[in-house]
């Protein structure tokens, strides 16, 4: 699970040009704007990643006027996203521990998630967690949560493809959407949940007219698999505003596991192309990713520019071309890296 709100330390601050009252602060790899002299290098806060939506309580009042958000879905809260301040990204949010009543008397050390204790969830826009059709339940167990962590969250990913093959595909604008089979019976689920095919389901009605999901069953049968799994982005015309611009929806595969394991980049475009299905683009294959891409700014520099159908790319996610576990993640190796001019357009 992503932490939203965990126990950090300040790696570094640094000035404002031309402003008096306030200052970058930089924890993990994020930045975001702090008050002048309000922290100091090695100090010990609460940070507050973009995206999380805060609850309504005096400690984040001070939020209301740039901050506050309130929908059917969601409730209201205070939803934190990319801002700019004199020119400078702020991106999240850092507060002294003392400020969170919550947290006082508690035994608190480097990297400790806080955000069930603070009551913070992750924001999420109406039409896409409504995208789906009729929801029946939380998605099944072999079928996993397809969030992607961003460099900045965990700089030390980026040690661990030191050496190692890898790919980067384009980040899709869309729907998290994912198709399972186990023991042939098929399962539609989105980002959170199970849906119904009850033909409600934009989603579920394209694959089925395209022969995706018997396609599965075939593969599987073929291969002797217990389980397979297809993730990717359902995009197109009232999905994310389709940003992408397309005529008509598409979903575009990202992640293909079988009996539970993710598998490498020659079994996912051969899975893809079997059941007839999109796979996300491949904008680069290499040998060494630290060798080309020394930091998180060179990657954040790759994000940018133009992706699919010649829109503002959203972003890349990394992966080695031959599965690895990740330390770190405790699970497969992969990262996403976020363009930041997209974010400053998009993020509302």
């Amino acid at each position: 699970m992503r932490k939203l709100a965990s126990i950090q330390k300040i790696k570094a601050v640094m000035p404002i040009p031309d402003a008096d009252r306030l200052e970058l602060v930089q924890v993990l790899g994020w930045k975001c704007v702090g008050g002048k002299d309000e922290f100091r290098v090695g100090d010990m806060v609460v940070y507050f990643e973009i995206d999380s939506f805060l609850p309504v309580c005096d400690e984040f009042e001070f939020l209301r006027k740039s901050s506050y958000r309130s929908n059917e879905f969601m409730g209201e809260g205070f939803r934190l996203k990319t801002m700019k301040f004199r020119g400078e990204i702020s991106q999240g949010l850092c507060l002294g521990i003392d400020k969170l009543p919550a947290l006082q008397g508690m035994t608190l050390e480097e990297g400790m998630d806080v955000t069930e204790i603070l009551g913070v969830r992750e924001w999420e826009m109406p039409e896409r967690a409504g995208s789906g059709g009729t929801m029946i339940g939380d998605r099944p167990g072999y079928i996993p949560k397809t969030d992607e962590t961003r460099i900045q969250s965990a700089p030390e990913l980026l040690n661990e493809f030191k050496g190692l093959p890898y790919y980067i595909t384009t980040k899709m604008d869309g729907s998290s959407h994912s198709i399972g089979v186990r023991d042939g019976e098929i399962s539609f689920t989105g980002h959170n949940f199970t849906y119904k095919d009850d033909g409600k389901s934009a989603f579920v009605e394209h694959v089925k007219a395209v022969g995706i999901p018997e396609k599965m069953k075939e593969y599987a049968d073929e291969h002797g698999l217990s389980t397979l799994v297809l993730q990717g982005e359902w995009c197109g015309e009232g999905i994310q505003k389709n940003r992408l611009k397309l005529k008509k929806p598409e979903w575009f595969v990202f992640t293909a596991k079988t009996d539970d394991k993710r598998t490498d980049l020659t079994t996912l475009r051969e899975i893809c192309e079997y059941v007839h299905c999109h796979m996300v683009p491949v904008e680069e294959e290499g040998e060494d990713l630290l060798a080309k891409y020394p930091d998180e700014a060179a990657l954040l520099a790759r994000a940018e520019g133009i992706g699919y159908n010649g829109t503002t790319r959203e972003g890349i996610v990394i992966r080695p071309i031959e599965p690895v576990h990740s330390y770190t993640l405790s699970g497969p190796l992969s990262m996403k890296v976020i363009n930041n001019k997209y974010l400053m357009k998009n993020d509302e």
